[in-house]
């Protein structure tokens, strides 16, 4: 491990501008969100659990439920995650269980199990619009978390959705890549026409999209 002290000195900055912890979300277009997260490897020393309260809180304050550190402006390999879930608990399609606070540095992923499942997906980054996009089910994540332990597990349900999302954010890609173009639909829109079924059937054949 080893500090780099520009870097440092740029997010020290950065977080000092914004007293209240709370940092501005990168947008759509932005070069940082296309661009391969650097590994993360310690070059922001003891400075590093400050910008992770400072994405921990800019999170809450969206609100969302992930954050990759690209949507921050800052192109390293680390997210956070959390999820109070949902509140139909155990009929909810998506498997939408709590999901604690956690904190991922250079994750990884790979599909475990054959399962797909497609839902309404949407993005800090690209705000006002949702798509469905079709995720692995269940994936085993792997990397490590804020203080370097070894991360090695299966995730499943709409955990899995919010970690490959994540990801892909450290990977240059937004949800948009990987969606069905044909179901974007505003915020508004979702909730007036297809909020009642979590299971897009409905969008799927009125709007002509594949539901995987």
């Amino acid at each position: 491990m080893s500090t780099d002290p520009a870097l440092r000195d740029a997010v020290e900055a950065f977080l000092g501008a914004h007293d209240d912890g709370i940092l501005p979300i990168v947008r759509a277009g932005h070069p940082v969100l296309r661009q391969v997260a650097a590994p993360y490897d310690g070059q922001l020393g003891d400075l590093f659990p400050r910008l992770v309260e400072a994405m921990r809180l800019t999170m809450i304050a969206a609100p969302g439920v992930g954050l990759a550190a690209p949507q921050v402006g800052i192109g390293i390999a680390v997210a956070v995650l959390q999820d109070a879930g949902s509140p139909e608990g155990g009929a909810d399609p998506r498997e939408r269980s709590p999901l604690d606070f956690r904190v991922l540095v250079n994750p990884s992923y790979e599909r475990h199990g054959d399962a797909s499942v497609s839902f309404y997906e949407g993005c800090l980054s690209v705000p006002g619009y949702q798509a469905v996009v079709p995720r692995a089910r269940s994936v085993r994540l792997t990397g490590e978390d804020e203080t370097g332990r070894p991360l090695d597990e299966v995730v499943t349900g709409w955990p899995a959705r919010i970690v490959q999302h994540e990801t892909d954010h450290l990977r240059g890609e937004l949800y948009v890549d990987h969606a069905h173009t044909r179901s974007l639909t505003s915020d508004d829109t979702l909730a007036r026409l297809w909020a009642a079924d979590p299971v897009p059937r409905e969008a799927a054949a009125r709007l002509g999209f594949p539901l995987d």
